[in-house]
């Protein structure tokens, strides 16, 4: 869930949003950014509906541009002020010159990021001060690009595959409702007057058409009123915890989705591990990326490697690898190579879910298609039945 968490560093107070597992879990990740909290609460869970784009600091795209100017040998002072020139959102512009602002008050890149944590996630910090510290900026930032786009890749090989079914399912339910609320009750009219002689299913149906004549505007504003309440109910972030953990509770689904969230998990530890992030810090980091009983898992691992064992014991004692990963780890427990190693994981374990994403749509594609033309199959033979037995009793 993301709280809302107003805190005080340095001289002034900033407001932060902080996705958690409760309040004190969100008060914790505030101080362990450096900041004082002063209040947290839940974020609003009204749904906003906002006409045009909602204005957002193209982090990316800041990030590449920056990456270039610093391989054109430009001093990183510079750099900032070169793109703030060339900013023409008011938003994005305030933040850069705020950037520049704290760098020229002689604090580093890391600290002056630090105070925009709407924009700059602490992910993106911690990657650029393990970088200060190793004094290899450029290559930091060109690993968090590439980590960003590989993110990304993913999640839109997900979402192209299920848009696909989507629309099968939209189309196929606005067919249905049209028969049913349109067609249906047009052939009831015509025969009521067979009464008793028809079928016994395509009297169950016609009924259902004759009960949406007479409450045709109390049948709509039902309907319509459902819909509502399922969009908002998709859209709250209460609904979507229900739902992801009754999907978790499905064997096969949920084993598929503890490995998404790893493969996610271990590319964005080994990017900080390479980047020369400690290890315990760098899974506390990355905590927020894993669904609630997994965040439990990793908080004892992470326990049980302050207190001496090693990453691949503490992370398969408690449920935080596959066969896979858990060799893997251990070799790069012995070639010093972890950071690397977990990208390696991360990369296994996507193009699995990639394979399986495309094998579930190839497979739930011809069967959803299957369903809806026999329900609407269905419905149509159940119209027309009557019309059927008539011609039959004439010949």
């Amino acid at each position: 869930m993301r709280y809302e968490v107003k805190a005080i560093k340095g001289a002034g107070v900033a407001s932060l949003s902080i996705e958690a597992a409760s309040d004190a879990d969100a008060a914790l990740r505030a101080q362990g950014m450096g900041y004082k909290v002063l209040t947290v609460r839940p974020a609003a869970a009204l749904v906003r509906i906002r006409f045009g784009r909602r204005a957002t600091f193209p982090l990316v795209l800041f990030t590449q541009e920056l990456l270039a100017l610093l391989g054109a040998g430009l001093p990183l002072l510079e750099a900032m002020e070169t793109l703030v020139e060339k900013e023409h959102r008011p938003e994005a512009r305030k933040v850069l010159e705020g950037v520049i602002r704290i760098l020229t008050e002689g604090q580093t890149l890391s600290a002056a990021l630090e105070q925009y944590p709407a924009v700059f996630p602490a992910l993106y910090v911690a990657t650029v001060r393990a970088s200060e510290r190793t004094g290899d900026l450029p290559e930091a930032l060109g690993r968090y690009v590439a980590y960003q786009s590989q993110v990304e890749a993913i999640k839109k090989k997900i979402i192209s595959s299920a848009i696909y079914p989507v629309l099968l399912m939209v189309v196929g339910g606005l067919v249905v409702i049209f028969l049913m609320g349109y067609v249906v009750p047009r052939f009831a009219g015509v025969y009521e007057s067979m009464g008793s002689n028809l079928p016994f299913f395509s009297r169950v149906l016609l009924a259902w058409g004759e009960l949406l004549n007479a409450h045709a505007l109390a049948m709509s504003v039902a309907v319509l009123g459902a819909l509502a309440g399922l969009a908002y109910a998709v859209l709250h972030p209460g609904f979507k915890r229900w739902f992801g953990t009754r999907l978790w509770a499905i064997p096969w689904v949920g084993e598929r989705m503890r490995v998404y969230q790893l493969a996610r998990f271990y590319r964005t530890v080994g990017m900080l591990l390479s980047g020369g992030t400690p290890v315990v810090n760098a899974l506390d980091m990355v905590s927020g990326l894993l669904q609630p009983t997994l965040r439990g898992q990793l908080q004892r691992a992470v326990k049980e490697i302050r207190e001496g064992y090693a990453l691949s014991r503490a992370m398969d004692g408690n449920g935080l690898t596959t066969p896979v990963a858990s060799r893997m780890l251990r070799v790069g427990e012995g070639t010093g190579q972890m950071g690397e190693m977990m990208e390696r994981i991360a990369v296994f374990h996507e193009e699995e879910m990639a394979r399986w994403v495309d094998w579930f749509t190839r497979l739930f594609e011809p069967i959803l298609m299957a369903v809806i033309g026999l329900v609407i199959g269905a419905i149509v033979v159940l119209m027309y039945m009557p019309i059927f037995e008539l011609a039959g009793s004439i010949r």
